[in-house]
């Protein structure tokens, strides 16, 4: 058990099914998968299984790769597809067309253990637009027959994904950067992180704050000043968008009396917006209230993304003003 970021710890878990699978094939796109832990130790896959397993930088063609680990998944061969952040959707026609539907269309016969990992920009000051969107997760939402899953901190980075390569079902592993560097302990050991299960984040009595990835980061702010202003939040971090554990938020709910759900991702149809609508169909009179990026392309200017993206004091005053009513 040692505190690791990120980086490291999904490599470590993906090298320890590798370890355990001979068949598991890594198809990563761009760069080597390698990652340094502080106390230095290093994981270079490529290096560790070979060429055939682990192929060397490759093209840069996302729906190649993302068709070849398709390929290796409808014969049974677990794979896993890496995609960077600046191609969310490259892939969605082969989810769409072909890898969520297998299952399906087999009568269950066929598995799909495939993962496309899928790293996520998230609301970066200073990018172009294209290098500054988050919440294209919910797109996927939209698709039956795969998973979805937003880790949130490096220990269920590392948990997430070893059951993601595990699960029989085509899993969608959003990975945000942000969140790397949440300091958390991760153990050595393999483990796995139930898919489809929120984490009670913090237990409160007032509001219930639900969010995903990488909104996480700023509501962990927030509850921490509500807590301070004599406001108990609740906070769950979903972490599966697909299954979504409407169960664990119901609960809280009942107790508290007041929703606040919060998304880095589009107003319309952003991934909490099915939070709240399971919500308010099964829990009438809940006071409901939702933060998201405004329905425009992130801007490149500081100032105005900073102004766009519900951040910790927007939290915090939303929160407040629910309570107060």
């Amino acid at each position: 058990m040692a505190i690791k970021p990120g980086a490291y710890a999904v490599l470590e878990g993906i090298r320890q099914e590798m370890e355990r699978d001979p068949t598991l094939t890594l198809l990563y796109e761009y760069q080597r998968p390698t990652a340094v832990s502080p106390m230095g130790q290093v994981i270079d896959l490529h290096r560790e299984f070979g060429p055939v397993r682990v192929p060397d930088w490759g093209p840069i063609d996302e729906e190649w790769f993302v068709g070849a680990a398709a390929g290796m998944a409808m014969t049974g061969v677990p794979a896993i597809a890496h995609n960077p952040s600046m191609t969310p959707v490259r892939a969605f026609e082969f989810v769409f067309n072909q890898i969520g539907k297998l299952r399906h269309m087999t009568g269950g016969q066929a598995s799909m253990p495939m993962v496309l990992w899928q790293d996520g920009a998230g609301r970066v000051a200073g990018s172009a637009g294209q290098h500054a969107d988050a919440g294209q997760e919910a797109l996927y939402m939209a698709i039956p027959g795969v998973k979805v899953v937003v880790p949130s901190d490096p220990y269920d980075l590392k948990g997430l994904m070893i059951a993601s390569i595990r699960d029989p079902d085509p899993v969608i592993f959003f990975h945000y950067g942000q969140i790397n560097s949440v300091r958390v302990d991760v153990p050595d050991e393999a483990y796995t992180v139930e898919i489809g299960k929120a984490a009670l984040r913090k237990e409160g009595s007032d509001i219930t704050i639900v969010g995903v990835a990488p909104a996480t980061l700023e509501i962990a702010k927030a509850v921490e000043e509500l807590d301070q202003m004599g406001i108990d939040a609740e906070f769950i971090d979903l972490r599966s968008l697909t299954p979504l554990d409407f169960d664990a938020v119901a609960g809280s709910v009942e107790k508290t009396g007041r929703l606040l759900a919060v998304d880095h991702g589009h107003e319309t149809l952003g991934s909490v917006t099915e939070v709240i609508a399971r919500t308010a169909m099964a829990m009438p009179g809940t006071r409901l209230a939702r933060l998201s990026f405004p329905d425009a392309p992130p801007p490149g200017s500081r100032e105005m993304i900073s102004w766009m993206t519900p951040d910790a004091p927007k939290i915090v005053e939303a929160a407040r003003k629910m309570v107060a009513a």
